[in-house]
């Protein structure tokens, strides 16, 4: 058995979806590694994770838009507003999603669906640095 890890760090323009699947597939074969389990874990609190269909975009417009109806930054009872109108939403956001997926993984590759895609899920407005941890265990 066998582990690898790996950080990816990513430069979020703002609020949005990103594909990473691409990323977390390099690390993957990077690790060596044929069959077991891709963990990916977001290092923050005010952006997530998700598994969502990668062939039409507006898919995950429409789940963007969603969500911000469901929180909007404009919501005024947040007291939690330090770092501007985005902040507690961005929070709520990140916790309604999830900040981990763990994907298998075989002869290599990623076993994801003929849609799936992974998506790291921008909450804030402004660009931000963003941590992604990859770990793989297997052999």
């Amino acid at each position: 058995m066998g582990i690898y890890r790996k950080e990816i760090l990513m430069q979020s323009p703002g609020k949005g979806t990103y594909e990473i699947t691409g990323d977390v597939a390099e690390g993957v074969r990077e690790s060596g590694l044929t069959e077991g389990l891709a963990s990916v874990f977001v290092r923050h609190t005010s952006c997530s994770l998700v598994l969502m269909e990668n062939a039409d975009p507006t898919a995950r417009q429409d789940l963007e838009r969603f969500m911000d109806d469901l929180v909007p930054d404009d919501y005024p009872h947040f007291i939690h507003t330090y770092e501007g109108p985005d902040d507690m939403p961005s929070h709520i956001k990140m916790a309604l999603t999830r900040s981990s997926e763990t994907i298998p993984f075989a002869n290599g590759r990623l076993l994801l669906g003929t849609w799936q895609g992974i998506f790291l899920w921008e909450h804030r407005v402004a660009p931000h640095s963003r941590k992604i941890t990859l770990t793989c265990v297997g052999e």
